[in-house]
């Protein structure tokens, strides 16, 4: 019987938590707007409101989701690079210090003290830097996360997540969109979630119970409110 593969390169590691990413990404985009459309024709069954909303809810929630990644992954990148930095210079201040730093790191790993220093005087030999990077930071200096490119995957995904929600309500009659609204809702985070299993190798019924359940419970909330605001105001 075959062994499976696993995805042990960096190249396919780091499409896995993109892809990933987007799959979180279009998760928010489905249950915020979902939410904020059927609060909304909670409380009124005009279209001018609810597509109103719901566009404004999609802009802005892709906006916050492009910032908050490109300050996260940048606040990362910097913190990497600066101690990529600091790395640098102790190598070329402290060879031999980091000699032993690195031989004692592949002693901690399981390898006999003389073999850990012939790997250690070996890998530092080929290039003493990449090897230091990586066992001792765990950062590959090629690859570091871009921000620009965090953020722009993440408001692609927000929004086409909020695309079905947002068109969902919009195309049916008055007297049923709301619940084509959920039906359509629950299938996608069903599949969210079924996607977000296979690629994190989790329990399946668990992940899309939990996003349908948290789905389903936004948005029974939110059409609460806004049929409780709409009577209110109304």
């Amino acid at each position: 019987m075959t062994h499976p593969a696993e995805p042990h390169d960096s190249g396919v590691a780091g499409r896995l938590n993109w892809l990933r990413a987007g799959v979180l990404g279009a998760n928010d985009g489905i249950v915020s707007t979902a939410g904020l459309v059927v609060g909304v024709a909670g409380a009124t069954l005009a279209s001018g409101p609810i597509a109103t909303a719901g566009v404004a809810g999609l802009v802005a929630g892709a906006v916050s989701m492009a910032l908050g990644e490109y300050v996260s992954v940048s606040s990362q990148r910097d913190t990497e690079r600066a101690l990529l930095a600091k790395e640098r210079t102790e190598l070329a201040e402290f060879p031999d210090q980091e000699l032993d730093e690195l031989t004692a790191l592949y002693e901690v790993k399981g390898l006999t003290p003389a073999t850990a220093r012939l790997v250690a005087e070996e890998l530092t030999a080929k290039d003493a830097f990449a090897a230091h990077a990586d066992a001792e930071l765990r950062i590959d200096p090629d690859a570091l996360t871009n921000p620009w490119h965090a953020a722009g995957a993440s408001a692609v995904a927000f929004v086409a997540g909020s695309l079905l929600p947002l068109t969902a309500i919009l195309l049916p009659p008055p007297n049923i969109r709301v619940a084509v609204t959920f039906a359509v809702v629950v299938l996608a985070l069903a599949i969210t979630g079924a996607v977000s299993a296979t690629l994190g190798s989790a329990g399946l019924t668990r992940a899309v119970t939990r996003l349908v359940g948290g789905g389903t419970l936004a948005m029974a909330v939110t059409f609460g409110v806004g049929q409780l605001v709409g009577a209110t105001i109304g």
